[in-house]
């Protein structure tokens, strides 16, 4: 069992020790880790896992029946003993980048609910540009003008983000309808990790996020296409801090 030091608050960390429970040449096992497996919409983490005499490129991360494995594009020397100790490092620039996304995504969600009562269906987050799809939802020119207008208010805010584990029953009672898919979350999952933007937003979430709206920059969105019967989905970037 890989122990997900990253949860439920410590996605700013990027360098991490930790030992090798398995090692192949394809993945390796590590007992703990800040890497973030892909999930949720949010790619995983990339970054370098070293041990003496040897190296391994991580280009993905996944979770494997509560291990995690990280996996190898390129490794020098051999897989490492179980055992062995390690440092794992990971890309912090893209890290920064995919935790501002997914938060800027927890923005546009929240703004698109409260405005037009339209749920997020599904979000897919990359380092340079998001998307995100609503239900039921059939935007305009003006609509859209509104949602960029509205996140970036939120943002010029600099509402504080916390991440932190709260009692499953609590989570349930308080979070606005529309704002969370609970049922896809297993019934045993307690207590749920949740991302929480001070007097804006309330959201269960597992991923990787700012520490504050400050940190996005702004909003820009750049198309919005009909994905099928009352569901829109928009994309969208984000400008650089100032």
């Amino acid at each position: 069992m890989t122990d997900l030091l990253y949860l439920p608050d410590a996605d700013d960390v990027t360098t991490f020790e930790a030992t090798v429970t398995e090692a192949t040449p394809e993945y390796l096992v590590l007992d703990r880790t800040y890497f973030y497996p892909e999930g949720g919409g949010q790619p995983p983490d990339h970054g370098v896992v070293e041990w003496d005499g040897g190296h391994a490129e991580i280009d993905g991360v996944r979770k494997d029946h509560g291990d995690v494995r990280h996996e190898v594009a390129s490794m020098a020397g051999e897989p490492p003993a179980s055992g062995t100790a390690v440092e794992g490092r990971i890309d912090e620039q893209r890290r920064r980048a995919l935790s501002r996304m997914h938060t800027a995504q927890h923005v546009i969600s929240r703004v698109v609910l409260d405005e037009f009562g339209a749920t997020t269906a599904g979000n897919q987050v990359y380092a340079d540009r998001a998307r995100i799809d609503f239900e039921p939802a059939d935007f305009d020119a003006a609509d859209l003008d509104r949602i960029e207008e509205l996140s970036n208010a939120a943002i010029e805010r600099d509402h504080a983000v916390t991440k932190e584990n709260r009692p499953r029953e609590q989570v349930e009672a308080n979070v606005d309808e529309g704002r969370a898919l609970l049922d896809m979350i297993p019934d045993h999952v307690d207590p749920l990790r949740v991302v929480a933007i001070e007097e804006f937003d309330m959201c269960p979430c597992g991923g990787t996020h700012a520490d504050s709206l400050g940190e996005l920059g702004g909003v820009e969105i750049r198309e919005c296409t009909s994905k099928g019967a009352d569901i829109d989905r928009i994309e969208f970037t984000l400008t650089a801090v100032e």
